[in-house]
């Protein structure tokens, strides 16, 4: 059986953008001690994300360099490989995205986001294109927030294209009056985490959604097979590292493969 540890960091929202890295920093090296081979962190956790009440500074793609050089010296310390969700400058626009490390600390390369909320437009760019990567045995790919909630076909790209786990960073805050669950998928709440269960049946791979910690959140960081089953979530606003260990033999991407369309 090949196994994938597999770690999703649940963390606060960061005060500073500095304070988003050594937090990141943490993560990974957290990751290492617990012999992770891979860790996923929430939507463009450094330098945080823009929007729903968050103002972090203006982008700085000289800050942003620096940090990613930091993390990866993280990853090659720990011998972790990263999907560090980010944000980067392109063309003078800002772009949510997320940047693959491998455990030598070589950065890899670069999932945009490339379906916005329509809530984003004025703050992020879209991103043009979709890949996958892959770090030792496991092959994955990443979709962003609202991707993976309302675009089946992305996590279907990847899992067509040999995924075993598609991580979903994203960033779901309590508000005001809101249901806060308790248990997962519960038929009060949102539609948002069936959809976690839903992406992972219908694509036979490994869904692995990571958010934000923060009280009264709507959705869990979580893990989900590729049955459609919850393998193991984060308690509700609990900050931590949900560390799982995945047989990639199951993530066969069948049902994603059988769809023509």
């Amino acid at each position: 059986m090949t196994t994938a540890r597999v770690a999703l960091a649940a963390l606060p929202y960061p005060a500073t953008p500095d304070e988003s890295v050594e937090r990141a920093i943490a993560a990974i090296a957290e990751a290492g001690r617990r012999r992770a081979h891979i860790v996923g962190f929430p939507e463009c956790y450094v330098p945080g994300y823009r929007g729903l009440g968050h103002a972090p500074p203006p982008p700085d793609a000289t800050w942003l360099a620096g940090a990613w050089a930091a993390c990866a010296g993280a990853a090659a310390r720990a011998n972790v490989a990263v999907v560090l969700a980010t944000e980067r400058v392109v063309d003078g626009a800002v772009v949510a995205t997320a940047l693959i490390i491998d455990p030598s600390g070589t950065q890899v390369g670069f999932q945009d986001k490339v379906q916005i909320d329509p809530s984003e437009d004025g703050t992020y760019t879209p991103g043009v294109e979709r890949r996958v990567f892959t770090v030792g045995t496991l092959t994955f790919g990443v979709v962003i927030c609202h991707e993976g909630w309302r675009y089946p076909e992305t996590v279907r790209f990847a899992a067509r294209r040999g995924a075993q786990v598609v991580f979903h960073p994203h960033l779901a805050e309590a508000e005001p009056g809101g249901f806060r669950p308790t248990t997962f998928a519960d038929p009060a709440n949102t539609f948002h985490e069936k959809a976690m269960l839903c992406r992972a049946a219908e694509n036979t791979c490994y869904f692995a959604s990571v958010n934000y910690a923060s009280a009264g959140a709507p959705t869990a960081t979580a893990v989900t097979d590729p049955d459609g089953r919850l393998i193991a979530h984060q308690p509700y606003g609990e900050a931590g590292l949900l560390v799982v260990d995945l047989d990639l033999a199951v993530a066969t991407g069948l049902l994603a493969t059988r769809c023509r369309t």
